[in-house]
């Protein structure tokens, strides 16, 4: 039987209009299926001060100088003396030599200060108690009538016995001269004894 292709020709055009919109439904229905993930975001806050911390110590403002030799201290001292330490001060019993210009005399009471708190070295320094006997190496304050022993330790130094012959022994082992006019490598950090003749003597040297 023979067929009127004018009559099949629009049945042609729509199922292939149909296929077509079946074909863009299901690729429609699959990219709705697999939709890109959106970044995953924390709802935890971020903070934004840090967590307080204890106060920092005082700056180190320095080091102290070490010194080799007793003649090094009697040229850098504005004073020295030997006398006692007392509750209002530092009697004068004798002056072995000052710097030109100072007033200090023996049988005066004069004032003495400790070192900056923010010396590296300051922990390790000992203190002057009442009743010592002692010879001191002293630096003037400028800004005060005050004076401070040479570097801490190091320009203090503990006497025992009366003349000459009595016994100076610096105050600490470490932060002590090795010598009286030089250095002596093998004495260092040994402590120095001496004799209060000799610190007199070296301090006489001195102009």
């Amino acid at each position: 039987m023979a067929v009127d292709l004018r009559r099949t020709r629009p049945l042609w055009a729509t199922a292939a209009a149909v296929l077509a919109v079946a074909a863009l439904s299901a690729c429609g229905s699959t990219e709705a299926a697999d939709p890109v993930a959106a970044p995953a975001t924390s709802s935890a806050a971020t903070p934004t001060d840090a967590a307080p911390t204890a106060a920092a110590p005082p700056p180190v403002t320095g080091k102290l100088r070490g010194y080799g030799t007793v003649r090094q201290l009697s040229e850098t001292a504005d004073l020295v003396v030997r006398g006692e330490v007392e509750a209002a001060g530092f009697r004068v019993d004798e002056v072995l030599r000052a710097a030109t210009g100072s007033s200090v005399r023996a049988g005066e009471r004069i004032t003495l200060a400790s070192l900056d708190g923010g010396v590296a070295d300051m922990a390790h320094m000992s203190k002057l108690e009442t009743g010592q006997v002692v010879v001191l190496y002293l630096a003037q304050d400028p800004a005060a009538s005050a004076f401070r022993t040479l570097s801490g330790d190091f320009g203090v130094f503990d006497v025992t016995g009366s003349g000459d012959d009595a016994v100076a022994a610096s105050r600490s082992q470490a932060m002590a001269v090795s010598g009286l006019l030089a250095e002596d490598p093998a004495a260092s950090g040994h402590g120095f004894r001496t004799t209060l003749g000799q610190l007199r003597a070296v301090a006489a040297q001195v102009k």
